[in-house]
């Protein structure tokens, strides 16, 4: 195989970003768009040139596919792709792998009987930022990582977002939907959990959607909006992460590792680049650092080629269903040490994703 051969299910705007950075790359070609609004799949299609419209059945039987994109809403996460896997595809998606823990270990499960490769967002780690941290990190800057803080504060999306109702949702949230950028780098610069802690609350029982496309639109908040937790990593360190919905304003950086030989500030998780700076044992300020790494702008898609790659070469995907399914047990994991008033130990493993080569 030179190239794996992709097939889109989900033709909504998220989709475009994959088609446009994914339309050169050595090992992937997209051959097939899908969506239950065949309108939509039909225009896409046209836009950038893919030469199928199929239906989702039909997508993920036929045989000229290799690669199932699976870009569909979070509730129709699970379906979709078993549906791609019992069709003998390979699956990529997009952050959560499901919104149940038990939907996740059936799409692993499945795959690993037919000898498939998952992958999940998100793939942000993947960017010249998160690389230039982790090689930072690797070549022991900061000396050993002792203590990482992650904190995404915000007041929530309805004041801009056209559709914001879902994000007060079960498996939205700000957890389920920015906690993922967050675990999935602290996994990538430190490595998996071992227990979490947590409490969870919601501020407010209902949001007024302030949006021009929604003003006035009462929405009910079905999930906690406020998630502050504590990590203890398989190595010893220490977490502390909040995700919030309820704050309108914080000076709190977005991540930041402790060493016993300097700290580290991190980028933004959400995005691809930098800033990146350093602060060593005895200094006075903060040094920003070059980045070592390319892929810096918006280039979600290094995920799934990534992926394709592994597939042609007999590799292993960085972004894969095992650190996907790590990252959803820790989110449920905050709510149910809530819930219980006591630690919540994992029960899953997984890797810590090997660094990409410098240019």
């Amino acid at each position: 195989m030179k190239k794996a051969r992709v097939g889109i299910v989900g033709c909504g705007t998220i989709s475009d970003i994959y088609l446009r950075n994914c339309a050169t790359d050595e090992y992937i070609e997209i051959t097939a768009c899908s969506d239950l609004n065949e309108v939509a799949a039909r225009e896409k299609a046209k836009e950038y040139g893919i030469e199928k419209v199929l239906t989702p059945d039909e997508l993920y039987q036929d045989p000229d596919i290799d690669i199932v994109l699976n870009l569909t809403i979070p509730a129709a996460h699970a379906e979709v792709s078993l549906k791609a896997l019992e069709g003998g595809k390979h699956v990529f998606l997009e952050k959560p792998l499901a919104i149940s823990l038990q939907d996740a270990e059936q799409i692993l499960t499945v795959a690993k009987e037919k000898g498939l490769q998952v992958g999940v967002a998100p793939d942000t780690f993947l960017g010249g930022g998160l690389q230039t941290c982790r090689k930072i990190i690797d070549d022991g800057s900061i000396g050993r990582p002792v203590a990482a803080t992650a904190f995404m504060m915000s007041h929530g999306p309805e004041s801009w977002h056209p559709n914001p109702y879902f994000y007060y949702q079960e498996g939205a949230g700000p957890l389920f939907d920015m906690g993922p950028y967050y675990l999935t780098a602290l996994i990538h610069l430190i490595g998996p959990f071992r227990r979490i802690t947590g409490s969870a609350q919601s501020a407010l029982q209902e949001r007024v959607a302030t949006s021009p496309e929604r003003n006035g639109e009462v929405i009910p908040v079905n999930t906690p909006t406020h998630v502050t937790g504590v990590i203890d990593f398989e190595n010893g360190a220490v977490g502390t992460i909040i995700m919030s919905f309820d704050v309108w304003g914080a000076t709190l950086p977005w991540i930041e590792i402790y060493g016993t030989e300097g700290t580290l500030r991190v980028p933004d998780p959400n995005t691809f680049g930098g800033p990146v700076y350093i602060k060593k044992a005895g200094e006075q300020e903060w040094t920003e650092l070059a980045l070592t790494h390319g892929d810096i702008e918006n280039a979600r898609g290094l995920g799934i080629k990534d992926m394709a790659k592994a597939i042609v070469t007999n590799g292993k995907t960085r972004a894969s269903g095992d650190m996907g399914y790590h990252v959803l047990e820790a989110m449920h994991g905050f709510y149910t040490a809530s819930t219980n008033n006591q630690h919540y130990v994992m029960e899953s493993k997984c890797e810590r994703p090997a660094p990409v080569e410098t240019n």
